[in-house]
């Protein structure tokens, strides 16, 4: 007798090609067409009817208040006063005195930022009382003494903070930490050949920070600084990294008088493409550059249309370690144009409308005449832009630049690993209001952090739009049971797809339990779900079918290296994340698996192995249909594994998965509080001794969390964790017992 060709309920299913590689792509399509349509949506996010004077003033707050949280720059500051650096002065200079001319002498300063966080640069003092304060921002590529002309490296006519202080404004210099390498990590464990922009950013996001919004706070304690000081005005402009930071402080920062963006001013869309360490968790759901310079209304701002930083990472097709890929060209001037356009759009009803000017043919170097003359006078009306004069003569030796700057990118990363070690009592305070009166109190309450964990950390898509559509295919069978293929739409061209094996022998109206079995990093259904013997999978969802298990073994999008961290860069300015999509997967998987007539739909459990692993830590945290998790190969103290520079190798600091990173995860949800979401549920973990993924004492620290909470809940016996004595693989043994009791099935004799 043949074997039916599709499952009863289905069409046959007709897709040809890598199914993995289709559901990347469509994936890719949804996120391209999300983004193109994001400019629109920002609108819900805003009130901008001037009319109503009080609503919008309370609209634009909230705006730039969150637009500070998601660049991580909400942290208080360290008083701070501008202090002289004492260089090796020659025979007639003053002390700290780095060089001067006729009109201005320029000092070493530092001021302090955070706790443990200071900034250096140079201070150019003009001779006589200045008419205003600026914070002068180089391209990161730059170095604060090449922009004022005391070292090679960038043409006289660009080195705008010498020409503001030749025009009688008081110049601040900040340095900013380049993308070099050589500082990235900790000297005594292990030196990353990554970016020092890219290391940073990654263990910041993890913490709910970021390396722009620290940039953004040295600006604004150095502001704090001026204020100490003096009433003047103070102004802020930058090229390039430097241009970028300047917008964004004089969108969050409004004592901030005027600000002037060079070479960075454009639309957003193509965020992705930039550097990662340009990625902002959900920018691009509410704010473009236009709607930051709508921050910066009604103070001034302007816009140098001129030739932008070059700067290239690695090709996605290169597997060496360094940066993530990444690029930096100059925009077209018609794309400029547009996006300063739509600024003048989005502030055309303020009265009087504020000033946005823009300057440049697209193709001249920064800092040109037109660009500063604007400044000044928006700076301080009736102010000249004065003829360029010599460059600063030195008086003393210049700061050694490489050293300092390791100071910087060293105090940023402690920083960070203070962030780290603080995020526990930060998770601790966020849980506080879970009430642990009793499991069924505690489940209640876990309500709101299961919202926040899906909404705001992993993003969460709206329901799927298309109908299930379940399509089929018989794939093979042996004397035990039969595999399927299965596709499930979801959004246009978003589909779930898997294996599904159906032991052989079921009576006719028979339910059985179910077990969803999920591959690991660049993994297949056929890993899980065919019969060979693999060196980490060992055919588990096979082995389970032969014991009488239903078996689905769905395919996880993350598959095909950089094509599908693509797809992670281009869903976090949007508020998404590659699991967003997962989860949306899992829940139709969910519905058309319990609306079979051999499923007992209450007895379906997780088990996953690896990044199947971390999708069992998530997913079920989410979903309450799945009566169980089992995380295989990926259990940790997660936070750690993210963003500890002592945890080496096994940091995702110092690999290519730069698709890791969940911003504010640490503050929130460690693996711990997301078992507290899988409560009252029974929870297993799998762990190897040898399994190079974490290490046995942190994996045994963060589960006694668990087995904590489950055991002062009084279900101890659902908290399971099985150590052996094996690598990153399948064990297959209390696992096994596990699925059998808690799916209530029994086990063969």
């Amino acid at each position: 007798m043949s074997k039916p060709t599709v499952l009863p309920g289905t069409t046959l299913l007709d897709m040809t090609g890598d199914l993995a590689a289709l559901m990347v792509a469509g994936i890719d399509r949804y996120l391209v067409r999300e983004t193109e349509v994001s400019v629109a949506r920002r609108s819900r996010h805003w009130h901008r009817d001037p009319s109503s004077q009080a609503q919008y003033v309370t609209s634009v707050a909230a705006n730039r208040t969150r637009f500070r949280t998601i660049i991580g720059a909400g942290d208080e500051r360290a008083q701070s006063c501008l202090q002289l650096v004492a260089p090796l002065p020659a025979a007639k200079s003053g002390p700290g005195v780095l060089a001067r001319t006729r009109g201005y002498t320029v000092y070493a300063v530092r001021w302090a930022v955070l706790p443990g966080v200071d900034a250096e640069g140079l201070l150019l003092k003009p001779n006589r009382p200045p008419r205003a304060n600026v914070i002068a921002l180089p391209d990161c590529s730059t170095t604060p003494e090449m922009l004022v002309g005391l070292d090679r490296g960038i043409a006289p006519t660009a080195q705008f903070a010498r020409r503001l202080a030749e025009s009688g404004c008081q110049v601040l210099v900040p340095l900013l930490i380049d993308r070099g390498h050589g500082f990235a990590g900790t000297p005594r464990i292990h030196v990353s050949p990554r970016p020092h922009r890219e290391f940073i950013y990654r263990a910041a996001y993890e913490m709910g920070r970021h390396l722009l919004g620290f940039e953004v706070q040295k600006v604004s304690a150095a502001v704090d600084g001026f204020q100490n000081e003096s009433t003047r005005p103070t102004g802020v402009i930058g090229y390039g990294e430097g241009g970028l930071v300047a917008l964004y402080a004089a969108a969050v920062d409004t004592r901030l008088t005027a600000a002037a963006v060079l070479g960075y001013f454009q639309p957003r869309e193509g965020l992705w493409r930039e550097p990662i360490d340009h990625n902002v968790w959900a920018l691009l759901d509410e704010f473009g550059d236009a709607e930051l310079a709508s921050l910066v209304a009604p103070r001034p701002l302007i816009v140098e249309a001129c030739r932008g930083p070059e700067w290239h990472g690695r090709s996605p097709s290169a597997t060496q370690p360094g940066s993530t890929p990444g690029d930096l060209t100059t925009p077209p001037l018609t794309e400029v144009r547009r996006e300063v356009e739509r600024a003048r759009q989005l502030t055309a009803q303020l009265s009087p409308p504020p000033v946005l000017k823009l300057v440049g043919t697209g193709n001249n170097a920064p800092g040109s005449a037109a660009a500063l003359k604007a400044f000044l006078v928006a700076l301080c009306p009736g102010a000249s832009l004065t003829a360029r004069g010599p460059a600063p003569r030195r008086a003393a030796t210049l700061p050694d630049a490489r050293a300092r700057l390791g100071r910087q990118v060293g105090q940023l990363i402690e920083h960070t690993q203070v962030l780290v070690e603080d995020g526990e009592r930060r998770r601790a305070a966020f849980w506080a209001k879970a009430d642990a009166s009793s499991a069924e109190a505690w489940a209640a309450s876990c309500a709101h952090y299961r919202d926040i964990f899906w909404e705001q950390i992993i993003g969460k898509l709206p329901p799927p739009d298309q109908p299930p559509n379940p399509r089929s295919r018989f794939l093979y069978e042996t004397d035990s049971y039969t595999g399927y293929e299965v596709v499930l739409d979801l959004y246009r061209d978003v589909f779930a797809y898997g294996i599904l094996l159906l032991p052989k022998g079921m009576a006719s109206g028979e339910r059985r339990p179910v077990v969803v079995c999920q591959h690991g990093l660049e993994g297949r259904p056929q890993n899980v779900a065919l019969p060979q013997d693999d060196a980490a999978y060992h055919a588990y969802g096979c082995r389970l079918a032969e014991r009488g298990f239903v078996v689905f073994a769905p395919q996880n999008p993350y598959i095909g290296y950089d094509s599908f961290r693509v797809l992670q860069r281009k869903a976090n300015p949007l508020r998404l994340s590659l699991f967003s999509f997962i989860v949306r997967q899992h829940e139709r998987i969910l519905e058309w698996l319990g609306s079979q007539s051999f499923v007992a739909p209450k007895r379906i459990g997780f088990y996953g192995i690896s990044y199947g692993g971390k999708t069992a830590m998530r997913v079920p945290a989410i979903l309450t249909n799945y009566a169980l998790s089992i995380c295989s190969a990926d259990y940790n103290e997660w936070v750690r594994k993210n963003a500890s520079t002592a945890y080496y190798p096994g940091t995702y600091l110092h690999t290519d998965e730069y698709e890791m990173f969940e911003f504010d995860l640490g503050n929130t949800f460690n693996y711990a509080e997301m078992s507290w979401l899988i409560f009252p549920r029974p929870f297993m973990v799998e762990r190897g001794h040898s399994d190079g993924v974490g290490w046995d004492q942190w994996v045994g620290y963060e589960f006694a969390k668990t087995f904590r909470r489950y055991n002062l809940l009084r279900l101890p016996e659902r908290a399971v964790i099985e150590w052996f004595d094996g690598p990153h693989e399948i064990h297959a043994s209390g696992t096994f017992e596990f699925l059998h009791h808690w799916l209530n099935w029994p086990a063969p004799k």
